[in-house]
């Protein structure tokens, strides 16, 4: 295939909130493949808050996307035309080949999708590593026991509605923290969560304690910041901590007002012996397996299901990343990428909004 592709690629790097003016929508030439190589056509492409630790050039546990560069991101494509052996034109496949309409690739960080076991685009979703997110963190380190609470938030995103349900699934309680009602009734309602409280809401921790009355055994971090500072006291005992995420801070320029927790928080790790485990997907990749194999499952059976918010066309991504950033998203957030027609060469630099 010839033609002219589409990437997005790092502008500028954002201070606080990532703005439009930080990507640029360019048009090259479609990469055709040499000996080793394959072609691959984007399909699907996955937006997630990570994204935005890898705009900035602190140290991180992860290389930073360079100025000029393609925007990092999960996506599953198509092979349009392969010279490795153990792929085939018409293979689907996923990998990180990032904001772009077509990509090369040799195959070492590919792996093919089974179509047959869900719609493709869940391999980067509930069957990818948002749902290998909630899974290991939540069954690695939460460790939650029959009748314990399970506190996550951000339950109606793409990990934490995955972390839920598999805590309902071991036999807890799963209490869900989500931004307004229309996404906390679809928690309990669709997901099966025994509550969800809103965290706009002006009584958040009076009503978070109440649906807690036990306290919180297992609290799944994805988001920091004022949401921490209420599920703090309700700690138990041995709780252990999950830490994902926290998105309330990655837009952060300088540290966010507030109390300050930390004599507080290392007297009650003391006392009562709390456990708390940063973790990124990639630590547990070697239980790959056991996580497709048991969610999967859990899918076909109906025990856990998914929402996805679903943007069309790559020139959206960048808009749809930013609301992404401020909560505007509704469930797992993809781009359905649509090829671009050849013709007037593209080179967009997005308005400073």
């Amino acid at each position: 295939m010839t033609g002219n592709a589409e990437r997005i690629v790092l502008a500028s790097r954002p201070v606080g909130e990532p703005t439009l003016g930080n990507f640029r929508l360019e048009e090259f030439p479609i990469p055709q493949p040499g000996p080793g190589q394959m072609q691959l056509r984007t399909l699907w492409l996955s937006l997630d808050p990570y994204m935005r630790g890898r705009m900035s050039d602190a140290p991180s546990y992860a290389k930073p996307v360079g100025i000029g560069e393609v925007m990092e991101g999960g996506t599953v494509s198509e092979v349009v035309a392969s010279n490795v052996s153990r792929f085939a034109k018409g293979d689907i496949v996923v990998g990180r080949t990032g904001w772009q309409t077509h990509a090369l690739s040799d195959g070492s960080s590919l792996q093919k999708v089974e179509s047959t076991r869900a719609p493709i685009q869940t391999a980067l979703g509930v069957l990818g590593m948002p749902g290998m997110t909630a899974y290991m963190g939540l069954l690695e380190i939460g460790k939650p026991a029959v009748g314990e609470t399970v506190v996550v938030a951000a339950a109606s995103g793409a990990v934490g509605s995955v972390v839920g349900q598999i805590a309902r699934i071991k036999g807890a309680r799963a209490v869900g923290i989500a931004g307004g009602p229309a996404k906390c009734k679809y928690v309990t309602e669709e997901f099966g969560f025994d509550a969800c409280i809103d965290h706009r809401a002006a009584d958040f921790t009076a009503r978070l304690a109440a649906a807690c009355p036990k306290g919180i055994d297992v609290y799944f971090e994805n988001v920091g910041g004022a949401v921490f500072e209420a599920i703090f006291p309700l700690l138990t005992p041995f709780a252990r901590i999950p830490v994902c995420g926290l998105i309330s801070m990655y837009n952060a320029t300088s540290l966010l007002p507030g109390p300050i927790l930390v004599p507080h928080l290392m007297r009650a790790v003391l006392t009562k012996r709390l456990t708390f485990r940063g973790f990124i997907v990639s630590d547990f990749f070697g239980r790959y397996g056991d996580f497709i194999h048991d969610v999967s499952a859990w899918v076909r059976e109906g025990r856990i299901k998914y929402r996805e918010d679903v943007v069309e066309g790559l020139e959206n991504a960048p808009r749809a990343f930013v609301g992404l950033l401020r909560g505007e998203n509704f469930g797992k957030l993809l781009v359905r990428i649509v090829a671009n027609a050849t013709g007037a060469p593209i080179l967009t630099q997005y308005a400073n909004t």
